[in-house]
Parts: structure tokens; sequence; C-alpha cells
């Protein structure tokens, strides 16, 4: 059914990008839930699944519900909030900001470079997308096609993905995993949109036209002029590094036995970073908020979905019984632990 309607919708030159994207969600998802059978028990009321881990933690999870995803967006936003004033994620956000001051005094630099490298590995200088069907963003090359990882479409494939294995395996885990991947596509995209409606930054193409090195800040821009020249004043913070960061850290979260996602997971993300700023997309300044941003709403989301346990930290009483007794001419004194 499927390829009917890649065939339908899509000129045959197109038909290997869309199969190849659509592949590897599929043989992402297929070989993490392979790589993580730690399924212990379920209870018997069927509300419920415990997962003992490797490392001895147990994780718990409910059966979610259907609109879930959407419905928990507003708690997930709250709690991302009150995460933020923690304090490692707060010391977090001021290195991330220094890094930010910092990166901006060579934007234009890191820009140009990347682009010539860009050149040299043959990947084109900006990013465009086909339609396929109802769907306007169907990468037809690489470059867009790496593009495609911070998109929204990234984690709604994924979500579809860990949804279709939870149905079919009845694993709460995996349907908990597909409704966090939507909760943090939609709160990546409230937090980075208003952060770009306060900082106004000018994206790197429009900026090379208008000749402005490391591109205007025009803060708190009207609505109108928003929406009428986006990439005037949406560039900062990236909420491709933000989607694409948060979703990782869901994933993680929920399968932190499978060592495989963390190195595969930052590496895409660092081919996404290079790719935006070659394809002049991004600066590299709007990376380093967005992607602690990310941390903070996928580690939020993730706890939120389960609740977790050590093995064996039952609370057990200890009974300490004191004797004394004389032997040998000599007065003893002895205790007995009953644990």
């Amino acid at each position: 059914m499927l390829n009917f309607f890649i065939r339908l919708y899509l000129p045959k030159s197109k038909l290997k990008v869309v199969k190849k994207v659509i592949f590897l969600c599929s043989f992402l998802v297929a070989s993490l839930c392979a790589s993580a059978q730690v399924k212990d028990t379920i209870i018997a009321d069927v509300k419920s699944q415990i997962y003992t881990l490797p490392n001895g933690e147990i994780y718990t999870y409910k059966k979610p519900k259907f609109f879930e995803c959407i419905t928990k967006v507003p708690k997930d936003f709250t709690g991302t909030l009150h995460d933020v004033t923690k304090k490692n994620n707060l010391i977090a956000l001021g290195a991330s900001t220094l890094a930010t001051v910092v990166l901006i005094q060579s934007d234009q630099t890191i820009l140009e470079q990347s682009r010539n490298f860009g050149e040299h590995l043959g990947l084109k200088s900006e990013a465009l997308y086909n339609n396929f069907g109802p769907l306007s963003n169907v990468p037809p090359n690489v470059t867009s096609g790496i593009y495609l990882i911070g998109n929204g479409t990234t984690p709604i494939l994924l979500s579809m993905g860990f949804a279709t294995y939870g149905l079919i395996k009845n694993d709460y885990r995996s349907l908990n995993t597909a409704s966090g991947l939507i909760e943090s596509l939609a709160v990546s995209g409230i937090f980075s949109q208003t952060i770009k409606r306060i900082s106004g930054r000018q994206s790197p193409a429009p900026a090379l036209i208008d000749g402005n090195p490391g591109g205007n800040w025009n803060p708190f821009p009207s609505f109108s002029a928003f929406a009428k020249n986006t990439p005037n004043y949406d560039a900062f913070p990236s909420g491709h590094m933000m989607t694409a960061t948060s979703a990782l850290y869901v994933i993680m979260g929920n399968y932190p036995e499978v060592k495989w996602i963390r190195p595969v997971g930052f590496t895409l993300i660092g081919v996404l970073g290079f790719e935006m700023v070659q394809a002049n997309v991004h600066w590299a300044s709007d990376y380093p908020i967005a992607m602690v941003m990310g941390y903070i709403i996928g580690k939020n989301i993730a706890n939120s979905k389960m609740t977790k346990n050590k093995l064996n930290t039952i609370d057990k009483k200890v009974t300490i019984n004191y004797n004394a007794s004389r032997a040998y001419g000599y007065n003893m004194i002895g205790a007995k632990l009953t644990f």
C-alpha cells in the first residue's frame, strides 16, 4: 500500500530517496527494540509492565492513553519550565549562553569555511523539498535528506515505528516512547518559536544577500513581519537542533541499556548541524542553547513516562539482639544482627 502511494505521487527519480528515509527510520526502530528485550514482568491487571535493566534499575510503565501525546503537552511544557530552574540545568544554560556569545564572533568565518567544505563534498547550498501527496517535505537529494533529520517528519516517522512495534508486541515502553516523541516535537516547537520571536535573528541566506555578516538582530518583530519574511527573523535558536536533540533524549531515556543510541544519535545531530551551516540555513551560534533546551525537554518527557526503582531496594528490618555471658573467667558481650 505504501509503495502504491509513493509511486502515485512521486516520479521515479525521487522514489529511492523516500524509500531510504522510511527504511532508515524503520531499521533504527527495529534494531533498537531488538536490542532491548528486557521486559521482566507484566502485572496481572495489565495496566503496568515492569522492565528490569542490566544495571539493576527497574522501569515501570503504565499503558498510555490514546491521545496522551496531545493531552500531556501542557504538563510537559510546565515540567520543562520547572526543570530549567534546576541547578545543573541552569549551569548548562549558562555555559551554552557563553558558548553562543563566543561563537557569534566567528559565525561568518565558520559559515564560509563550512560552505567551502560542503561544496567539496558535493552538498547543495540549500535544502529543497518535493511534494508527496499531503506532505510537502520529501527530500530530493542528500542535502535535503540530512536537513530532514531535525524536521518534524523524523520524530513522527520514529513515533509511528515505536507505536507499531508497541501495538504488535503489546510493549508499553515502546508505546510510551512513541507518545513521548510527539510530545517532544510539540514542546520543542513551542519553546523554539517563542525564542525566535523574541530574538528576531536573521538567517544566513538573507543576511548574505543584504551584506550583513553574522546577520542582523531585530528583537520582537511584529507577527505580520515574521509571517511575511520569516528567514529574516527565525535563525535563533535552531528549531531543527532542538527537535532532534529532544527526540534523541526521549529515546535514550527510555532505552538506556541500548548503548549504540548515543553515538549514532549525536553523530546524526553533528551531521545535521554541519549541513544547516553549509546550506546557509543557520549560524553555528544558533545551536548551543537549542541543544541544551532539547536536552531538558527530552529528559523531562522521558522521566515522566515511567517510575524508576533499584533492584533489591525494598526496605528491610534489621534487628539487633544483645547478650552477655561469662566464660573462662571473662565477662563477654555479644550482638546478633537479624536481617
